[in-house]
C-alpha cells in the first residue's frame, strides 16, 4: 500500500480523496494554487505545495510543478481527481516514468478510450450499439455531407478529442453543415489541440445513461450498475441519479454485459464509466467512456456500499477485486444535485465571492461533499461547483422526500446558486414521475437546452 499520496486537484473531489486516504492509514499531500491558500483542502491534508498562481494552466495544468511536488514530498501516488489532469495520458505517462503511482487507468487506456472514433471502433468489435455514424475521422466538408446524406438529418458534429460540450455542433441541413464545420474544427483544435471531427446521427431528446465499471490488474471486472444523467444544461450534468428510474432488470442485464465486455476488451484497469443514450424507443448506444472517477460517484457508492474512491486506491496499489458481480447490492435510490456558484435567472452567470452566512443541511439520508465554509471566498478562475447534496432513500420516492427537505435547509448567503433550480426540479410532476429527458430544463430555460452555439 502507498505511504503518501500527492492529490493533483482541488475543492470537494480533494477533500473527497484525503477523507479516503485517511481511512486507509495513507498521508496525504495537497497542491494549491496562489488563489486556494485558504482552502479546506489545503488545511485538511498533511502536507501542502503551492504550485503557481490562480489560472489552473499556471498551477492545476502545470504538470512539472506537479511532479517536483511529488517529488520533493516524496509521494510514492498521485491521485488527480476528475478534470484537469485525470484523463491526460501523458500526464499518466509521466508519472510513470518518474517511478510515482498514477491512481488511475494505464496510459494505452486513457488513450484508447479517449479517442472517440478508436472507441466506436472497439465497442462495433465487441457487439455494442452505436449511434449510426462515421468510424473514421472526418477533415473535409464534402465528407461529412456525404455521410449525412447517408444517415439523414439531423445529425452532430463532434471532435474525436472532444468532451464537455465543446467541438459540437447539432446540424439540420446542409447549410448548417457546412457553416458549423470550420467552427468545430477551430473550437476542436482551440480546446484539445485536435482537430479532427467525427459525425453521429443526432438522436433529439435522448436519455442519458452511464455505466459504472471496476477492473483490476488481474483481467477481474464488475458493473456498479447504472447512473441517470439527463438533467443536463449545454452537456453538463445538473442532477443525477442511480438507479436510474427507466431501467429495468432486463435492460440493466444488458448494460452490465456491454460495459464489462468492453472494459475486457481494451484490458481496463481501475474504475472508469461508460456512457450511453436512449431514445425514445429505449434503444441504447455506447457513447464514450470517461477514464476517471466521476463527480456523481457518490450516488453509485449510496445504492451499493462501495467506497470508490478506496477502490480506486486499492486497484492501484495491486489489490485484487474482492467483489463478485452477484457480491454487489442494489438497495434503495440516491439523487445528487449539483449545487453551483450561478444565477439561474441571470443565464447561469457565475456569482464568485465571499460567503457570509453558510448552513449545511443534514439528517437521516443526507450526504454533503463540499469543500466550502462559512468565511470562504470562491475564486473566479475555476469551475462553479460548490458542493454536491446527495440524498438517499429506501426508493425513489423517499429520496425526493428528502431532497425538497435538504434543498430548503441549504444556505449560501450571499452568492446565487442552483439551488433554487434543483427546487423547482424536485416539485416538478414529470420529474418525481421519472418522465425527463435531456431537453427537460426547457420547461424553465428554453434557450438553454442543445444551444450548441
Amino acid at each position: 500500500m502507498f505511504s503518501k499520496i500527492l492529490i493533483a486537484n482541488r475543492g470537494e473531489i480533494a477533500v473527497r480523496i484525503i477523507r479516503a486516504c485517511r481511512e486507509l492509514n495513507i498521508r496525504t499531500v495537497a497542491v494549491y494554487s496562489e488563489a486556494d491558500k485558504d482552502s479546506l483542502h489545503v488545511e485538511l491534508a498533511d502536507e501542502a505545495v503551492c504550485i503557481g498562481p490562480g489560472p489552473a494552466q499556471e498551477s492545476y495544468l502545470n504538470i512539472p510543478q506537479i511532479i517536483s511536488a511529488a517529488e520533493i514530498t516524496d509521494s510514492d501516488a498521485i491521485h488527480p481527481g476528475y478534470g484537469f489532469l485525470a484523463e491526460n495520458a501523458h500526464f499518466a505517462e509521466i508519472c510513470e516514468s518518474c517511478g510515482i503511482k498514477f491512481i488511475g487507468p494505464k496510459p494505452e487506456n486513457i488513450k484508447l478510450m479517449g479517442d472517440k472514433l478508436e472507441a466506436r471502433k472497439l465497442a462495433k468489435k465487441c457487439g455494442v450499439p452505436l449511434v449510426p455514424g462515421s468510424l473514421e475521422k472526418i477533415n473535409e466538408k464534402e465528407k461529412a455531407l456525404e455521410i449525412a446524406h447517408q444517415i439523414g438529418y439531423p445529425v452532430m458534429l463532434k471532435a474525436v478529442a472532444g468532451g464537455g460540450g465543446r467541438g459540437m455542433r447539432v446540424c439540420h441541413t446542409d447549410m448548417r453543415l457546412v457553416s458549423s464545420f470550420l467552427t468545430c474544427q477551430a473550437e476542436a483544435e482551440s480546446s484539445f489541440g485536435d482537430k479532427s471531427l467525427y459525425i453521429e446521427k443526432f438522436i433529439e431528446n435522448p436519455r442519458h445513461i452511464e455505466v459504472q465499471i471496476a477492473a483490476d490488474k488481474y483481467g477481474n471486472v464488475i458493473s456498479l450498475y447504472e447512473r441517470e444523467c439527463s438533467i443536463q444544461r449545454r452537456h453538463q450534468k445538473l442532477i443525477e441519479e442511480a438507479p436510474s428510474p427507466i431501467i429495468d432488470t432486463k435492460l440493466r442485464k444488458k448494460l452490465i454485459e456491454w460495459a464489462t465486455k468492453l472494459a475486457k476488451a481494451c484490458k481496463y484497469e481501475n474504475v472508469g464509466t461508460l456512457e450511453f443514450i436512449m431514445d425514445k424507443e429505449q434503444n441504447l448506444y455506447f457513447i464514450e467512456m470517461n477514464t476517471r472517477i466521476q463527480v456523481e460517484h457518490p450516488v453509485t457508492e449510496q445504492i451499493t456500499d462501495v467506497d470508490l474512491v478506496k477502490l480506486q486506491i486499492l486497484i492501484a496499489a495491486g489489490e485484487k477485486l474482492s467483489l463478485k458481480q452477484e457480491d454487489i447490492p442494489l438497495r434503495g435510490h440516491a439523487i445528487e444535485f449539483r449545487i453551483n456558484c450561478e444565477d439561474p435567472e441571470k443565464n447561469f452567470v457565475p456569482t464568485p465571492g465571499l460567503i457570509e452566512f453558510l448552513n449545511l443541511p443534514g439528517g437521516k439520508g443526507v450526504r454533503v461533499d463540499t469543500a466550502i465554509y462559512q468565511g470562504y471566498r470562491v475564486p473566479p478562475f475555476y469551475d462553479s461547483l460548490l458542493a454536491k447534496l446527495i440524498c438517499y432513500g429506501k426508493d425513489r420516492k423517499e429520496a425526493l422526500k428528502i431532497a425538497k427537505r435538504a434543498l430548503s435547509e441549504f444556505m449560501i448567503h450571499p452568492l446565487k446558486t442552483t439551488i433554487s433550480l434543483h427546487q423547482r426540479i424536485v416539485s416538478d410532476p414529470d420529474f418525481c414521475k421519472g418522465n425527463y429527458d435531456t431537453s427537460f430544463l426547457s420547461k424553465f430555460y428554453r434557450e438553454e437546452v442543445y444551444s450548441f452555439e
